[in-house]
């Protein structure tokens, strides 16, 4: 692909989320998109084939940007509490930026387009595969670590933030209680990280014992 035809296939990405998020998915359409990015709507479907194919890329396109955002700051990352406190931060600059809002129409969106449902499950697959990674090295230094599944957590809290979001659109208060709750979730974290090695084998010796019940 040359570099003009590239700069182009970005420009209409970069348009699709752009007027994701100033005009919601009701109005986004060919021509709304073609104006965002400053090119003629013809070359949506030259390069993408039809606006659902454009969404569904600028869909993982949008995903890939955003957990590269923040990838360093997870990797830095030393303790559970820590990862539930950068969780809420997240939360809230993802909401800034109308990523979430975002996200809520996609997921409505993809419930009669498969090419959306799919882009939307690959966006979310590269967030889960990446909170894996920073569960599987946390929970290492926890009593939790023998018990815990990364993976599934990784998912459920996928789901989880999934939930809040679209829950934050009917239920805001509800939705910030829910939020209010991770803090109490640090709290366990911080006391379970904060224990010695007798403790820590204490602990790991009741899971089991309830594990083998």
């Amino acid at each position: 692909m040359s570099t003009s035809s590239e700069a182009t296939r970005l420009k209409l990405l970069e348009g699709a989320l752009r007027t994701l998020v100033e005009q919601g998915i009701a109005k986004t359409s060919a021509r709304s998109i073609a104006t965002t990015a400053g090119v003629n709507q013809a070359l949506i479907f030259y390069h993408f084939g039809s606006v659902d194919e454009l969404l569904a890329a600028a869909c993982v396109h949008g995903a890939e940007q955003r957990v590269s955002r923040y990838r360093e700051r997870l990797a830095a990352l030393d303790s559970l509490a820590e990862l539930l406190t950068f969780a809420r931060a997240m939360h809230a600059e993802e909401r800034a930026a109308g990523q979430v809002a975002v996200l809520g129409q996609l997921l409505a969106a993809g419930q009669t387009a498969p090419a959306l449902a799919a882009a939307t499950s690959a966006g979310l697959a590269l967030w889960i595969e990446e909170l894996e990674t920073v569960l599987t090295r946390l929970l290492a230094a926890t009593p939790l670590a023998a018990f815990a599944d990364p993976a599934g957590l990784a998912r459920a809290a996928a789901a989880s933030f999934v939930g809040i979001q679209l829950y934050e659109g009917v239920d805001p208060e509800g939705a910030a209680r829910a939020l209010d709750s991770l803090e109490q979730l640090a709290v366990l974290a911080q006391a379970l990280e904060g224990l010695g090695p007798l403790s820590q084998r204490a602990v790991t010796h009741g899971l089991r014992r309830r594990t083998r019940d």
